[in-house]
């Protein structure tokens, strides 16, 4: 299992293939006049002090933020989302980390709306005090899975649900697939983003054979590892997402090989880029 706070992973591999499928699929509903709704389910603090003892502990954010911090040849795909960690740090080096609501905040317009949930009552406070002053962001103290319940389907009609949730309780995988089938049956044509850690083949079978009782269409799924899988720690990740853009995954295969090939670990690993259910 994972930690709960994630400052311990803040910038590492796991949140540079995350963020930047985030980052892109902002900007596709960013190209419709429209507004939209984003719902972050597992919010965290916002910002992360990658000098404070916790992320310093692992230093996690090695294998990942560090290793395109000095990049020149990042592709055009992948350069909104450095622009937004980098203007976290206007000094040049890569000390703070944003996570994905702040992200979120940099890439929506003035007609749209955040809704960012977290269950942790220091992390909330902390989240809240982060958007104190924006109106476009509402931060509440409240599950993630009721949050799902609480505010889809949302009156835009239009939007994205990102479920990133911290997978420190045994039985996540059900959860989740339990969790958007609901969901979807209250909002069928979002966009859900969920994001989840490489536990071993058995376990992500079976979270595939969930997803797909569901009955949902449309059902992409990415991932990217970095290390062997009988490597000592979690070998990569993945995301699933529902309803995605049109294209979205040819742009985003070439992404992921570089990528993969920026932060493989000897050149272990590699990147899986499939539909589990089309239209």
């Amino acid at each position: 299992m994972l930690s709960y706070r994630h400052l311990f992973h803040a910038g590492n591999f796991a949140d540079v293939f995350k963020h930047p499928l985030l980052t892109r699929l902002l900007l596709a509903l960013n190209q419709k006049d429209k507004p939209y709704f984003y719902l972050d389910t597992h919010a965290g603090i916002g910002r992360y002090d990658l000098s404070k003892p916790w992320a310093q502990k692992n230093r996690e954010f090695e294998t990942g933020i560090k290793k395109l911090w000095a990049r020149d040849d990042v592709p055009a795909a992948l350069k909104p989302y450095l622009d937004i960690v980098r203007a976290e740090n206007a000094d040049g080096h890569a000390r703070f980390y944003p996570g994905s609501p702040l992200i979120a905040r940099r890439l929506i317009r003035p007609i749209d709306r955040i809704v960012a949930t977290e269950l942790n009552k220091t992390d909330c406070a902390e989240l809240q005090t982060l958007f104190a002053r924006d109106r476009r962001v509402t931060v509440k103290l409240m599950d993630g899975y009721q949050s799902l319940k609480a505010h889809l389907p949302p009156k835009e009609r239009r939007g994205l649900v990102l479920i990133d949730s911290s997978f420190d309780r045994a039985r996540e995988f059900a959860r989740i697939a339990a969790a958007l089938r609901e969901a979807h049956q209250r909002w069928e044509t979002g966009i859900y983003a969920l994001w989840y850690p490489l536990m071993g083949a058995g376990v992500i079978r079976g979270f595939e054979r969930d997803l797909l009782a569901t009955g949902i269409k449309k059902v992409l799924q990415f991932e990217l590892r970095i290390l062997p899988d009988d490597a000592s720690t979690i070998p990569g990740c993945g995301m699933i997402i529902i309803n995605p853009p049109w294209k979205f995954d040819t742009e985003m295969r070439t992404l992921l090989r570089w990528l993969w090939s920026a932060l493989s670990i000897n050149g272990a690993g590699g990147v899986k880029v499939e539909w589990l259910a089309r239209e």
